[in-house]
């Protein structure tokens, strides 16, 4: 599908020096709501000199100039679309689902459909009691693409409300397990670093010294593979910040196995396996990355669920070949 967003460029005058820059945005594109500008703006689509800039409070300075990537919206009410899923548990309140890798969640600029929430809508039908007003499912967090794992997913207002506060509070329990390059140290820790767009390339979040949100990851050890080239590690999320996981191993020095954002520095490791493990590594085609537990309590009937969902046959085709080196 063709990109179909829009580049808006703008320099400030000496009369702009200081405002806020969702302020300015707002009078140099009268045409999008403030709203929308200061959700661009949180998303990482403005820069200045090549910087992101994620602060809708950030003061500009006279004769700075800003380029502003405004993206098509996507559909205020997605289609529903029948498509296989595998569900571990359903009720009238929520529907706990084992995620393939390659589906997106939910609709947005590049997928604006065949996503998880067009696969629930078709699912859950009549079942849906409405989310905001409107017949949909309500995501309260998010697998990137290609992760596997355990997702849940509110079918009525008060579930969705639920779910929410429970995530904000930090009452869901979520363990992920990961290949990584090498063996981190010590083998069982905490990774705490503020994570945000990465000032260098908008795509990408990165653990900044200053700015972003608080995030913290706990890992440990599970099997060390290929000799020490490779370890299977479990993480468990005290915060949900996108591509957690990833950013924070990479920043310790042990991106993930296939990851085609953070594992670039796996090359020169890659090139070390034996051909046998390099080709179930190719094969994979994705970040070595699956989420393996989830429990919480029901949001209306109080009851605690815990779901565990096995590594999917990828992986673990990938540690059968790394086992044997």
């Amino acid at each position: 599908m063709a990109d179909k967003s829009e580049t808006y460029t703008f320099t400030a005058g000496p009369a702009d020096a200081g405002q806020r820059i969702d302020r300015l945005l707002a009078l140099w594109l009268p045409e999008i709501s403030r709203s929308r500008l200061k959700n661009l703006v949180e998303a990482g689509w403005l820069s200045s000199g090549g910087e992101t800039i994620e602060q809708p409070a950030y003061r500009v300075k006279p004769g700075q100039s800003f380029a502003l990537i405004v993206p098509e919206p996507a559909a205020a009410v997605p289609l529903p679309q029948a498509m296989p899923l595998d569900v571990r548990y359903e009720d009238h309140d929520i529907v706990v689902l084992n995620k393939p890798p390659g589906l997106v969640v939910h609709p947005g600029p590049g997928n604006p459909d065949r996503t998880l929430v067009n696969a629930l809508l078709a699912h859950c039908g009549e079942g849906l009691t409405g989310i905001g007003g409107t017949r949909r499912p309500g995501i309260v967090h998010r697998l990137d693409k290609d992760t596997s794992g355990l997702i849940v997913a509110a079918k009525t207002d008060e579930a969705h409300q639920g779910l929410t506060r429970a995530f904000a509070a930090r009452e869901i329990e979520r363990t992920y397990q990961a290949l990584v390059w090498g063996v981190p140290a010590p083998r069982e820790g905490e990774i705490v670093g503020n994570i945000g767009r990465s000032p260098h390339d908008r795509k990408k979040m990165a653990v900044l010294a200053r700015g972003g949100k608080p995030a913290t990851t706990r890992y440990r050890v599970l099997r060390v593979l290929a000799g020490g080239r490779v370890s299977l590690v479990e993480c468990r999320l005290l915060s949900g910040r996108t591509h957690q996981i990833r950013v924070h191993m990479a920043h310790k020095g042990h991106p993930l196995l296939g990851d085609p954002l953070y594992g670039r520095a796996g090359a020169t490791r890659r090139r070390a396996l034996p051909e046998a493990a390099r080709a179930a590594l190719a094969a994979l085609g994705r970040q070595a990355l699956h989420a393996k537990t989830l429990g919480f309590r029901h949001p209306t009937t109080g009851q605690d669920l815990r779901f565990d969902s096995t590594l999917p046959p990828d992986i673990n085709h990938l540690i059968n070949s790394l086992e044997s080196v």
